[in-house]
């Protein structure tokens, strides 16, 4: 940070959470920003507490910042408005506290998946007419953004692709917002990938995995362990490409939220996709 430069206030939404420890963690040990607030779910134990207590190793010196219970609480007790909202809740609820936030005059940069395109669209117009920045990142790890632009060059050149992906059993939606971003990109190039052979006959519904409408197939895996990995596989004669990324700890996020929080106060639009400002 320049010396001088005022730092980047920010407030975390899901603290709670995988993502807002990691996050936490990471923007107190950093000069440029400021954790100004946090909100979690209402009635949890957690609320109340200093944030210090969410950083592991737990910090020696309290941060002075209380958990609110919502979103209204949160601003309130940051007295002046945050420049940023990280938010990491699940997708109805971050809905709700983006739009919040948007009407606060605030930027929201969100790592939620499972916004459907209307949310996506509300947002955008909102952000569109408040001439503020702000976010959507299926994905914050670099890793994971190098792999989706990968397997859209690749779905140039193949007519069968597949997609597994694999979360831990608590994550809500399936498939996952970097899954479906990673769809999205494969069908951009206006292909139509794996055309039928035969007449399939799935003895259990929905063995061949969902549909996307460009006919790439998604199969979601959900179980005790992985924090989040990703296969693309690519078929044509006689070859078989695959493009693999793993997480295997939250700090591969860690740059990908930075670098999301600090293009957010630049812009006047909402984003989606941190391929958009790398």
């Amino acid at each position: 940070m320049v010396t001088g430069a005022k730092k980047i206030s920010v407030a975390i939404a899901g603290i709670n959470g995988r993502m807002g420890r990691a996050a936490v963690s990471a923007l107190l040990a950093d000069d440029d920003f400021e954790v100004v607030g946090a909100f979690g779910r209402s009635g949890a134990a957690y609320v109340g507490k200093d944030l210090s207590t969410f950083v592991s190793p737990h910090l020696e010196k309290a941060s002075g910042v209380k958990v609110s219970d919502s979103f209204e609480a949160m601003l309130a007790e940051c007295g002046e408005k945050p420049d940023v909202l990280l938010d990491n809740m699940i997708a109805a609820a971050s809905f709700e506290s983006a739009k919040k936030a948007l009407k606060a005059g605030i930027r929201p940069v969100i790592g939620t998946s499972g916004l459907q395109p209307e949310m996506v669209d509300e947002l955008s117009k909102m952000a569109a007419s408040a001439k503020l920045g702000g976010m959507i990142v299926p994905n914050f790890s670099i890793g994971a953004v190098l792999m989706m632009d990968f397997a859209k060059q690749a779905g140039k050149y193949f007519g069968n692709v597949e997609v597994v992906e694999m979360h831990n059993p608590k994550k809500v939606d399936a498939p996952s917002g970097t899954a479906m971003h990673t769809l999205n990109k494969i069908a951009s190039n206006g292909s139509h990938f794996n055309p039928k052979m035969v007449e399939e006959h799935e003895l259990i519904p929905h063995a061949r995995g969902g549909l996307h409408a460009s006919g790439v197939r998604v199969h979601s895996l959900r179980m005790p362990g992985p924090i989040s990995h990703q296969d693309v596989l690519f078929a044509g004669e006689g070859e078989m490409l695959t493009i693999r990324h793993d997480s295997f700890t939250t700090s591969c996020f860690i740059k990908g939220i930075i670098l999301a929080i600090k293009s957010a106060v630049q812009m006047s639009e909402l984003k989606v996709g941190l391929e958009t400002v790398l």
